[in-house]
């Protein structure tokens, strides 16, 4: 393997696809087929729907933002499940990457605009998967529950074609604008993130004490 790709199929410090439960969770949810692009696809479902979305989850430190603990919680934001899916990726052999852009959502709750005073959301995060000799993106972050709260159509992937956020949501509203891409890495640039969101967001400290699924419940009644 070309020694600059060999660093995509590694473990690393929140890509920890060696740890035994990210291992076995991996080859359980890979399927059975010997396709690297089926097994891929197989992952980001189970990845995308078993992994609750859950933006009051963020962490941004090592231990954080680790797949083996995001697949403990069962809870992630988008850059912690795009993590998990990357390293389940490379426990089963295929490379994997973490992208990462800017984005204006137009989908949140009530709480956080008020905590964000903004709808840019900077480093979000999805994975990009070496299949067929090209680099897919793949955005696993809405499970399907949320998606059909918030009327929104979920994202699918194939292994061929790039699976990023729709610009609208069922009703034609506005969803998603991607305003700035910042590249792809073989690990979380933690600092970088750090400065930035110290920088863009006067975040309150009991962000992570909030309740994201009561929130949507209470906003998309009978849903």
């Amino acid at each position: 393997m070309d020694p600059d790709m060999r660093q995509y199929v590694q473990p690393s410090a929140t890509v920890d696809c060696d740890n035994q439960e990210v291992a076995e969770f991996a080859r359980r949810s890979s399927g059975d087929s010997a396709d690297p692009r089926e097994a891929a696809v197989s992952l980001y479902y189970v990845v995308r729907d078993s992994i609750r979305y859950d933006p009051y989850t963020l962490v941004l430190t090592v231990e954080g933002l680790k797949a083996s603990t995001t697949l403990r919680t069962k809870r992630g934001w988008c850059v912690s499940k795009a993590i998990l899916l990357a390293a389940c990726c490379r426990a089963v052999g295929i490379p994997a990457r973490l992208g990462f852009a800017d984005v204006r959502n137009h989908l949140t709750t009530k709480r956080m605009r008020e905590q964000m005073k903004t709808d840019v959301f900077f480093w979000h995060g999805y994975t990009s998967i070496f299949l067929d000799k090209a680099w897919v993106k793949a955005t696993p972050a809405f499970n399907i529950e949320l998606c059909e709260k918030f009327r929104l159509r979920p994202l699918e992937f194939d292994g061929r074609a790039d699976s990023v956020y729709h610009s609208f949501d069922l009703a034609g509203n506005r969803h998603m604008e991607y305003l700035n891409h910042r590249g792809e890495y073989a690990d979380v640039p933690i600092d970088e993130m750090m400065d930035t969101f110290r920088r863009e967001y006067l975040v309150d400290p009991s962000w992570n004490q909030a309740d994201f699924d009561c929130e949507v419940e209470q906003e998309n009644p009978g849903t």
